[in-house]
This record gives structure tokens, C-alpha cells and sequence, in this order.
């Protein structure tokens, strides 16, 4: 998946330590067989090389992955788009990452975004199915990790642990609390200067934003978010997003949807439904912060 991986956790049942590796690996080796960009004969890359017209059942995993992504895709007018392949690998990112700091030319974008969108791929919740209707590619970077994340702490759960910090690629999900008794802490550095300290009580939090994976070209600045309606990176002096979430995988493809949206929309969006976020956004020389009413509920 591009990422790295760690676990804290209290072992007052003295499970051994390769059984509590093997556990989590466990879960996210089925993570990357089925949703791994990275990996050629994962699930996903099959998919996305198979012929116009096929139809493909999904794991169980992958089926809950999707639905996931195409619940907020339609909630948010397609801010968040697991079809985005296509733009992912014409602007160099993910799997597909390339050293130029160009940014493509109107018709490679304009050929990119022909493959690109969500109701193409006719989701079947009954058969747990979709369509490869021809070209498109999916890309569920801005969910898989923090399923991933659930995955692991399932696992770890079924083991017998229940007091643990998982992480994958940043995003984080803790589960009941430190030797001692204390909340698992978390310090979210959204912006230079801008540091934030939760408690992670049986919580996940998810950060996306521009501090990763940067790229610079005549005055004009991007990251590896990408807005699937225009095919480019936002636009927006939004910094990042952070979102706090009860399943891990909520909050990754949320924090996705809120930065693209941008700070104004995002916020509304979050209001709107119940989502406890903070957005960073460049303001002069510094930073603002502006939390929704959940996320200020929350960490208060």
C-alpha cells in the first residue's frame, strides 16, 4: 500500500508478541490482495485491466470498502470518487508516482477524466458486484488505510487484546486505554506551528491535507488530493483536515470529501452531518482553525 504500519498496545494476557504480529499482518495482507494499487494481481488491479462489459464479484471487504466510498460520493456530488484511477496516475501519484513537477496539459486531463465516475461502475449491494464498463480504474487510496486500520483492530480484538493504538500511513484508530488508565494520546500536526492533542477513547482520527507529498510548478502548488469532478488538486488555501470517527474507514474517505470540498463547503457539509472535524487553512503569513460543532463537542 505505499505505507507503513505500527501498533502500541498493553499485553496484560502475555499473548507472544510474533502471534500478535502475525495477527495484524494477517489483516492487512487482506487488505492489499484485495484493494492494493501497488500490487498487480491484487483484486483491484485485476479490475481495473479487465475487458468492457465484465461484470465482478467483490469480497465481502471490498464490497463494504466500495459501498463506503460510493455512500459519501453521493452525499457529497462526487468530492470523494473511488473511479479516480485514471487522475491519480496522470498527475504522478500513488503507485503511479513520477518525479516531474509538470502539471498535465488540458487534453491529457480532459482523456483521463473520460474515465473517471462513480455511477459507471453500477454497484449491485445484492450480488456484491460492479461493472467494468471499459477503462475505468479504481483508486480507493482515500479509504482503504483506514479500513485497514478497523481491519487490524478486529483482528487484535479476536486475539484477545483490548487496550491498543493502531496505525496505518497516519491514520489511527485507539482502542480502550494506556497502561494506567489514561486515553491513548494522539498530537495532530496539521500546519506548521498548528499542533493539536486528543484523546482517543475507543475513536478513529484521519488527517488529509497538502503538508504530504507537495509539489511545486511556476507558483502554483499541489498535493495528492485531487478533486474527481475537475480532475485537478483543489483549489482552496485549505491545509488539512482532520475527522474523528468511530470506524476508521469513515473518517479517512471523510477526511477526503471535507478537502476537497474546501473550508466554507467542507465545513457546512460537516455540520450538516454530524462530523466532528477541524480544518487548517493558510491565512496570510500563518493558520486558521475552524472546528465543527462535533469536533469541538468531542475534544472539549
Amino acid at each position: 500500500m505505499g505505507t507503513t504500519w505500527s501498533l502500541r498496545f498493553d499485553n496484560p494476557l502475555l499473548i507472544p508478541l510474533d502471534a500478535v504480529r502475525a495477527s495484524a499482518e494477517a489483516a492487512l495482507d487482506r487488505v492489499i490482495a484485495q484493494m492494493s494499487t501497488w500490487e498487480s494481481d491484487s483484486d483491484l488491479s485485476r479490475f481495473n485491466r479487465a475487458a468492457a462489459g465484465s461484470r465482478h464479484a467483490l469480497a465481502p471487504e471490498f464490497g463494504k470498502v466500495l459501498a463506503c466510498a460510493l455512500q459519501w460520493a453521493a452525499a457529497s456530488d462526487g468530492a470523494i470518487d473511488p473511479t479516480i484511477g485514471a487522475l491519480v496516475a496522470l498527475w504522478g501519484f500513488g503507485a503511479h508516482a513520477n518525479a516531474s513537477p509538470l502539471p498535465p496539459s488540458p487534453a491529457e486531463l480532459a482523456a483521463a477524466r473520460s474515465h473517471v465516475g462513480w455511477q459507471r461502475i453500477a454497484f449491485e449491494s445484492d450480488t456484491n458486484s460492479i461493472l467494468q464498463p471499459g477503462g475505468v480504474w479504481l483508486d480507493l487510496s482515500g479509504i482503504a488505510k483506514g479500513f485497514a486500520v478497523d481491519q487490524v483492530a478486529a483482528e487484535l480484538q479476536i486475539l484477545g487484546l483490548g487496550d491498543f493504538l493502531v496505525e496505518v500511513g497516519g491514520e489511527l484508530r485507539g482502542v480502550g486505554r494506556r497502561p494506567g488508565g489514561q486515553p491513548w494520546q494522539v498530537q495532530i500536526d496539521a500546519a506548521p506551528g498548528v499542533a493539536t492533542r486528543i484523546a482517543l477513547s475507543d475513536m478513529a482520527v484521519a488527517t488529509s491535507g497538502d503538508r504530504w507529498h507537495l509539489r511545486q510548478h511556476e507558483g502554483r502548488s499541489w498535493s495528492h488530493t485531487l478533486d474527481p469532478r475537475c480532475g485537478e488538486p483543489p483549489g482552496h488555501a485549505l491545509t488539512a483536515v482532520t475527522v474523528l470517527h468511530r470506524q476508521c474507514m469513515h473518517a479517512d474517505a471523510l477526511a477526503t470529501v471535507l478537502t476537497v470540498l474546501g473550508p466554507d463547503k467542507g465545513l457546512t457539509f460537516a455540520q450538516h452531518h454530524g462530523i466532528a472535524a477541524l480544518f487548517v487553512g493558510r491565512e496570510g503569513a500563518g493558520h486558521r482553525a475552524l472546528a465543527s460543532e462535533a469536533w469541538t463537542a468531542q475534544v472539549a
